[in-house]
């Protein structure tokens, strides 16, 4: 479904992505991990058209979204930090991307699911960084996309609205989404990912399945796996 081809991005003297390949298939989670500086928020901002990059192509089926806005319309975008409005209250914000975006919103079911009918009357300047996060979910997967992007999708979340999201991710696998997750969780992207994509230094080191880094790096779990990644190149 995505494919990425020799991708460079510098900013200034900085080589943030350096000749980056990277294929994805239609279907399954897949996590993508580095430290920070490793070029994770400029692949996925160049993958939303958020960076436009200074060499190579990114292509969605099979046809290049350079210069091509039309398929962002199948993206749904969770961002790290949920910079809202703090002026609008919680529905105002809702209704607001609703008219936006022309698709069919399942945003009830959600705010019921996360427990949100309360808050709806408030100002989002008003709200814990949890409730942000909330609402921030809702917003994500209000609409049917097939493409879903979540980056740092816990951020403040209760655990058991981390659980909710967890079976919320899950029931969009099944329905054959492709959904790629940054974050600094190990145990929550070690629970749920198909895949595992590691960056440092804009290059990718590894890409597979989490037996097959552990077993090429012969630790334990995704953390130790990925400490030893560093490690290594550190060396």
């Amino acid at each position: 479904m995505i494919n990425i081809e020799k991708l460079h991005k510098k900013f200034g003297k900085l080589n943030v992505l350096n000749g980056l390949d990277l294929e994805i298939k239609s279907g399954g989670i897949f996590a993508i991990l580095g430290p920070n500086g490793s070029g994770k928020t400029t692949l996925i901002k160049s993958i939303l058209g958020m960076v436009i990059p200074d060499k190579g192509d990114i292509k969605f089926n099979d046809v290049s979204i350079l210069k091509n806005w039309a398929y962002r319309n199948d993206i749904n975008y969770l961002p790290q930090i949920a910079n809202f409005p703090s002026n609008l209250t919680v529905r105002e914000l809702i209704s607001m991307v609703k008219n936006l975006r022309p698709k069919v919103s399942d945003d009830q079911r959600l705010i019921e699911l996360f427990g949100l009918e309360s808050f709806m009357h408030k100002k989002l300047g008003n709200l814990s960084g949890g409730t942000k996060q909330k609402v921030n979910i809702v917003l994500t997967f209000m609409f049917e996309s097939n493409i879903i992007i979540l980056d740092e999708p816990t951020t403040g979340l209760d655990p058991i609205s981390l659980l909710i999201l967890k079976k919320i991710i899950q029931k969009e696998k099944e329905k054959g989404k492709t959904i790629l997750i940054t974050s600094h969780i190990m145990s929550f992207v070690e629970e749920i990912a198909d895949e595992i994509v590691f960056l440092l230094d804009g290059i990718i080191y590894f890409k597979g399945s989490l037996e097959d880094l552990k077993n090429q790096t012969k630790q334990i779990d995704l953390e130790h796996a990925i400490a030893h990644l560093i490690a290594i190149k550190n060396v």
